[in-house]
């Protein structure tokens, strides 16, 4: 198949969808021999070859002071569009419903090739950190609902998530595609984690804790350092290790040294390698993921393949499938209701690592298993719309402007592949006068 990707976040930016999408590109790409191309807003430090897959990265703005350390794209790039066009794909799956939306609805009043919508994220939380109106939430919440209905098809990646994508006022059908684990089953050797955290103080015996996400208040982490700071005081020794990075880690860090736990609690920043976050997750005794925010809580699947059972928040998104003391832990959203699991687990880490073993055979869904199932619904997609049976959505306000956009972009490009000098000197001419406008890609 020839498949288009489109995502608003790609490294360096690090988060669950990020995750997704490289696992889609190079699954489909390596295991599926499909062309494989992806499309992302340029991040100026970014590194966009060496990929399986190919990537196209278009201009962006910087607002990562307003949007937690994001770039916003600018989906109507003439050149990054005209190749998207060239390319032709057969289907278009976009994971976020801003620039990349709007660049993949522009592409299918082109190509005319079914485009899949993916809700990973509660974006109604995001624009409300970032906006405070009240009015001009509710403005950004509708154009996102707009741009997700329409799409031909809506998944989401759990049945909360499709909850939350209700009560923001979508109307349409969606279908529940769960999102895959990119570590291999199993735990990893004793020699290979004592490598792996030898510059860290983690003591055998002492009970270890593990976080690993962006360092967002949202994600729950400050009720973590609440029920830490109250297991210290009752006498509790633990190491409590959180991975990653974020506009609150510093925050964090100082609440932790007000709490008296700062040697207790080690923040190791980001860590890119795969093997190395297998290995933290196969020398932790239990992942604290106390976030209601998460529409899926892929890490705690990812500690699961690890043999590493979590602790979660009971009926949220992450949750799901989560049966407490058997194949994970559930408790209420505040700090004593973790601090008091936490002071019964410790007493008994054989059984917490038995849950573990449970959360392995019961949680674990492989990449190569998601994608699959991934690439069969976009065969029937794709044979659905050839066959005259796949309903387009209403056409509003918003596809009139995606098929001018999409017009304009392609009557220029095909000019720009006619011979001679004129189309030459046009070329040039319009490329400096786009350079003019938006100034060097990703500034």
């Amino acid at each position: 198949m020839k498949i288009c990707l489109l995502n608003d976040s790609f490294p360096p930016a690090i988060d669950g969808v990020v995750n997704v999408v490289q696992n889609y590109g190079t699954i489909l790409s390596e295991r599926f021999g499909d062309d494989v191309v992806l499309a992302t807003p340029h991040y100026p430090d970014g590194e966009y070859t060496g990929y399986p897959y190919r990537v196209i990265d278009y201009p962006s703005i910087d607002t990562s002071a307003l949007a937690s350390g994001y770039r916003t794209g600018y989906p109507v790039s003439f050149k990054e569009n005209a190749e998207l066009m060239d390319f032709s794909p057969e289907i278009i799956h976009t994971h976020c419903p801003f620039s990349s939306a709007i660049m993949a609805r522009i592409l299918r009043e082109e190509t005319d090739a079914p485009l899949i919508f993916t809700y990973h994220t509660k974006f109604d939380e995001d624009i409300a950190r970032a906006v405070k109106a009240k009015m001009l939430q509710k403005t950004a919440v509708r154009a996102i609902v707009n741009n997700i209905e329409a799409c031909d098809e809506v998944w989401v990646v759990s049945a909360g998530a499709g909850e939350n994508l209700r009560s923001l006022g979508f109307r349409g059908k969606y279908r529940v595609m769960k999102n895959g684990v990119d570590f291999p089953k199993g735990r990893v050797p004793a020699e290979e984690v004592r490598e792996a955290v030898k510059d860290y103080d983690l003591p055998e015996g002492v009970p270890v804790f593990l976080y690993v996400g962006r360092m967002m208040r949202y994600k729950g982490l400050f009720l973590i350092l609440d029920a830490l700071k109250k297991l210290h005081e009752a006498g509790v020794d633990f190491r409590m290790v959180f991975v990653g990075k974020g506009p609150d880690a510093e925050e964090l860090e100082k609440t932790a040294a007000q709490y008296g736990i700062a040697e207790k609690c080690i923040f190791t920043g980001p860590i890119y390698d795969r093997e190395v976050l297998r290995a933290i997750n196969t020398r932790a005794d239990l992942f604290l993921f106390p976030s209601t925010f998460d529409t899926s809580g892929l890490v705690v699947r990812e500690a699961a393949a690890c043999g590493l059972a979590a602790v979660v928040i009971k009926d949220a998104c992450a949750a799901e499938d989560v049966v407490h003391g058997r194949n994970g832990y559930l408790i209420e959203q505040t700090p004593e209701s973790l601090c008091a699991l936490l002071r019964e687990l410790v007493t008994d880490l054989d059984a917490v690592h038995a849950v573990g073993e449970r959360a392995m055979e019961e949680l674990y869904v492989s990449w190569t298993d998601a994608v699959r199932l991934a690439r069969r619904r976009y065969a029937e997609i794709i044979t659905e719309k050839r066959a005259g049976e796949l309903p387009r959505p209403e056409r509003t306000l918003g596809d009139a402007l995606a098929s001018m956009a999409s017009e304009t972009i392609a009557d220029i490009n095909r000019f720009f592949k006619l011979p001679g000098q004129m189309a030459e000197e046009f070329r040039e001419d319009f490329q400096g006068m786009l350079d003019n406008i938006l100034g060097p890609k990703g500034q």
